[in-house]
């Protein structure tokens, strides 16, 4: 009996979707790959501040916050910029590229050529400023090249899917790599001679991931692929007020940015060093077992993005930000419920309390991370539904008006950790993992690491609710836009002719 072929998504939905090659989008999210090598980079800022700059590390945090705020605040009008700009071979390899040797000769500037030359502050605030607007046009160039590129549903998650594994990855290696390979080669010490050449090997390697990224987005990168379906040409025009436009009258978006601005705030404070010293260090009592976690999570967490994806390609980016956060919820629960239960400091000398905390945790690992692959492909989903509400394609609005939420809510995260703990009596002086475990520092743990994760999923949950763009609908919006662009292309020749 001969088997029957498996329907594509086109075939089973009726619309002529858009779909790229696998490896165009793992070459394009190498994009995001570049930006980790920055990323990775910019975690070295605190010791570059100290000992190139003689910045103090008390004013260095302030910096690094301030201009935090200010990576949001540029983050709309760069992607204003992106969005007017036209030029005859596309648009994404241009502010890729050029926001890559911004951000790089910013760098350079900073660990090499001006570190340790006695510039002090206002040089190292000036040039970290270039580098944030530098870092604005490629992420934003680079996270526009997912929607450019396929808009088959079932093609969609698989963007996330590699993002998410560069994301895991880079900073991984590149962390591991400075600190076996350079930093032995200095005597142990983040000297201003070790901080240069990590830097000058870093930025030669994102140029490496940045070409692939390029060459990864090439086939898509023309005009025709940022064509809005507005029925006049001023309606096409995009200005400031399409940002108010998009907040106020995009429902979906507005969802969607609670929903990931509730999930991001948890994320921020829960990563913070010292909620990590208050869990690991003090409750467990090995500070580096969260470290060893991480690491041992990344394969499962591949797993699991990999299984995200088809599963959000068969239900629907909805579908599965609402399954998994309900699974999220229950298996953070868990854990809560046993922290408070078990004393922490016997987890790791009992072999089934240690494997049954381990066991949840990758697991709530695993489900965080269908969640944000069904929120990657959820953007792209927002971005058809704008192009379909208004008649304008939007990617880089969407992404930097995004951006500037999620740059805002992140700078809260060390502020609102740190107000935390002070709460339970560390005002004066920093956790440490010599610190003995009390009732305080457990309820509160609990409460940043789980019961704040906990809240941002039920805002999740409550957001979604109102959410329309389940797969039923985004395949009439795929219909009605596709049918649009039909409609405009009868109507060209018509029009030349004339």
């Amino acid at each position: 009996m001969a088997r029957i072929p498996k329907q594509t998504a086109s075939e089973a939905d009726g619309v002529q979707y858009r779909r790229a090659r696998t490896w165009e989008i793992a070459f394009s999210q190498l994009n995001n790959g570049s930006a980790m090598v920055f990323y990775v980079l910019v975690g070295l800022m605190s010791y570059l501040q100290n000992a190139g700059y003689g910045i103090a590390v008390a004013v260095a945090g302030i910096i690094l916050t301030v201009t935090r705020v200010f990576d949001g605040v540029i983050d709309p009008l760069v992607g204003l910029v992106i969005e007017k700009v036209r030029f005859r071979f596309g648009k994404l390899r241009f502010f890729m590229l050029t926001g890559w040797a911004i951000r790089s000769l910013a760098i350079l500037m900073l660990f090499v050529w001006g570190s340790d030359a006695g510039l002090g502050a206002a040089f190292f605030i000036a040039l970290y400023i270039v580098y944030i607007i530098g870092s604005s046009m490629n992420d934003i160039a680079g996270q526009m090249s997912g929607p450019v590129l396929t808009n088959d549903p079932r093609q969609r998650p698989t963007v996330q899917v590699w993002a998410t594994v560069y994301a895991y990855l880079i900073p991984s290696i590149f962390t591991i790599i400075s600190t076996v390979v350079f930093l032995p080669r200095h005597a142990n010490e983040f000297t201003v001679g070790m901080l240069r050449e990590t830097a000058i090997t870093y930025v030669a390697c994102s140029l490496v991931f940045q070409i692939l990224a390029c060459i990864g987005v090439a086939r898509v990168d023309k005009p025709e692929s940022f064509a809005h379906i507005a029925t006049t040409k001023k309606g096409a025009e995009v200005s400031v007020r399409d940002m108010w436009n998009v907040l106020a009258h995009n429902g979906p978006f507005l969802r969607y940015l609670i929903s990931g601005a509730s999930d991001k705030l948890a994320q921020v404070v829960k990563s913070q060093a010292v909620i990590g010293t208050l869990m690991w260090g003090i409750l467990l009592g090995n500070m580096q077992l969260g470290t060893t976690l991480s690491l041992v999570a990344i394969l499962p967490g591949i797993v699991f993005a990999i299984f995200g994806a088809r599963y959000t390609g068969r239900r629907g980016s909805k579908a599965a930000t609402v399954t998994w956060t309900w699974i999220c919820l229950m298996l953070a629960g868990v854990l809560a419920a046993f922290c408070l239960v078990v004393d922490l400091r016997a987890v790791l000398g009992s072999l089934p309390l240690t494997i049954v905390f381990f066991l949840v945790y990758l697991l709530l690992n695993g489900a965080s991370m269908v969640v944000t692959v069904a929120a990657g492909a959820m953007r792209a989903d927002v971005i058809d539904y704008e192009l379909d509400r208004s008649g304008k394609f939007l990617p880089a609005t969407v992404t930097a008006t995004y951006n500037f939420v999620d740059q805002i809510i992140s700078s809260l995260g060390s502020t609102l950790a740190l107000g935390a703990v002070a709460l339970i009596g560390f005002s004066t002086v920093m956790p440490q993992p010599t610190d003995s475990p009390n009732t305080a520092i457990l309820l509160m743990t609990i409460l940043l690491f789980f019961g704040l994760p906990i809240l941002g999923w039920i805002c999740t949950l409550i957001a979604m609710r109102g959410y329309k763009l389940d797969r039923v609908e985004m395949i009439e919006v795929q219909k009605r836009v596709a049918s649009r662009k039909t409609e405009l292309q009868a109507e060209a020749p018509a029009e030349a002719v004339a």
